[in-house]
């Protein structure tokens, strides 16, 4: 995935240190982000990382940097303040808009949503704000100053504990959060917010996520990040911050108009009971689309895909899964079995006919390719539940009733036509072949 350098200069004059994540090749870019990261952190802590990189797979290319005084940025952190924040903020919003284009949505983590809370306000191109684990105000950060008051009283700073490392701290720091004591900002936003916040942060507790909210007028969002850390360092707490922020996204971001004037196209209308499926930019990157629904198909990147979806195979199981799932819950819930929850892995290969198991017939054994293989698909039910040996073998019997199941061990008739536009169209209209 591209990453562009992007250093600019405050102003205070400091040359400040960015990086821009963009989308992979054959990802249009649909909209620009910028990041601020939390109190004393850098523009590379795993979270904004990871974040960043999953926004710029779905097309919106985030600008994340260091403020000043930290990681590759100039100045001296002593010297800074929470408004200095701010104004690197807008700083970096003014470069994004110089050098690509001006950034749609601000996400701050930590102390950092703080900070896009305040400089939102100032910024006319920001249609929408994402906090992570955000104080309500930065004079949250207050509490950090408490045993070294005295001696910021007497000489003007001190060094302060922040997480594992030691910074030091001018007294117009902690001057300055009282500037930003209340929440009357955040009723001043008047941009689409969304509020990411875990109930277990032992940072910032989940009362600070309440204040925003509560401060906030409409619309507003608030997604509870269950179990995540503070700085969210389990991956796959980021990939569902992701995955959850572009679906809010795609509304208050508008991101489907974008992707049409991106040149994509308008997304084409599907019928009921109709799937449509369109090339997109990309070797294998396909467009699915249903009546009310649309995703991605590709292939992996080892086979000269851009992983940016399902392959086709792994769709096939997909819809094998999902059937079967839903065919054993109808039937335990019509027959009022105490099943809690049903998990399915599936996995496709081909196998040679000599490694053909007990359950491989004669059938099976004809449909074997030149080089003597197989189609072969595994599932593995897991039923969770109090349930008796009985109940475990029908539901086993049941798995197999599932109509997508049945469809796929039906060989179904496939009937192809050329050049007709739509389902409906007359044979006539093109060639016809039926398998």
């Amino acid at each position: 995935m591209p990453r562009i350098k992007l250093d600019f200069q405050n102003r205070e004059g400091h040359k400040l240190s960015g990086l821009l994540e963009a989308p992979p090749p054959g990802v249009p870019t649909l909209r620009h982000a910028l990041f601020a990261h939390c109190f004393t952190c850098g523009k590379d802590i795993a979270a904004a990382s990871r974040i960043s990189r999953a926004l710029a797979a779905r097309g919106i290319a985030v600008l994340r940097f260091d403020f000043t005084g930290l990681g590759n940025s100039d100045g001296d952190f002593a010297n800074t303040s929470f408004s200095s924040n701010v104004q690197d903020l807008i700083a970096a919003a003014k470069a994004l808009a110089a050098e690509h284009a001006a950034p749609a949505m601000l996400i701050g983590h930590s102390l950092g949503g703080a900070a896009v809370l305040a400089a939102a306000p100032q910024l006319p191109s920001v249609e929408a704000v994402v906090t992570i684990a955000a104080p309500a105000t930065p004079k949250h950060v207050e509490h950090l100053f408490s045993g070294v008051r005295g001696e910021m009283e007497a000489t003007g700073e001190a060094e302060v504990q922040v997480g594992h490392r030691r910074f030091r701290v001018r007294r117009q720091f902690l001057d300055d959060l009282e500037h930003y004591a209340d929440a009357d900002h955040i009723r001043r936003l008047k941009r689409a917010l969304l509020i990411f916040h875990s109930p277990v942060d032992e940072i910032v507790p989940i009362a600070e996520a309440a204040k925003i909210y509560q401060a906030a007028l409409h619309p507003k969002s608030f997604i509870s990040l269950c179990q995540a850390d503070h700085l969210l360092s389990n991956r796959e707490d980021s990939e569902y911050l992701a995955e959850t922020l572009v679906a809010w996204a795609s509304r208050y971001l508008e991101l489907r108009t974008h992707a049409e004037e991106a040149g994509l196209g308008t997304a084409p209308e599907a019928a009921p009971g109709e799937v449509v499926v369109t090339e997109r930019e990309g070797r294998f990157l396909r467009g699915l689309y249903t009546e009310h629904h649309q995703l991605l198909a590709d292939e992996p990147k080892a086979v000269g895909g851009t992983d940016l979806g399902p392959s086709p195979y792994d769709l096939l199981l997909m819809a094998l899964g999902a059937c079967t799932s839903m065919t054993l819950r109808m039937y335990a819930d019509h027959k009022g079995l105490p099943l809690d929850d049903v998990e399915i892995r599936l996995r496709h290969d081909r196998v040679h006919i000599d490694d053909c198991d007990a359950d491989c017939d004669d059938e099976i054994r004809s449909l074997a390719d030149r080089q003597g293989r197989i189609e072969r698909i595994e599932r593995h039910i897991d039923l969770t539940g109090d349930l008796s040996a009985d109940q475990r073998a029908r539901l086993e019997e049941i798995a197999d009733r599932c109509p997508v199941h049945r469809t796929i061990m039906g060989r179904p008739q496939m009937v192809l036509r050329l050049g007709a536009r739509g389902l409906s169209a007359e044979p006539d209209q093109g060639s016809e072949q039926v398998s």
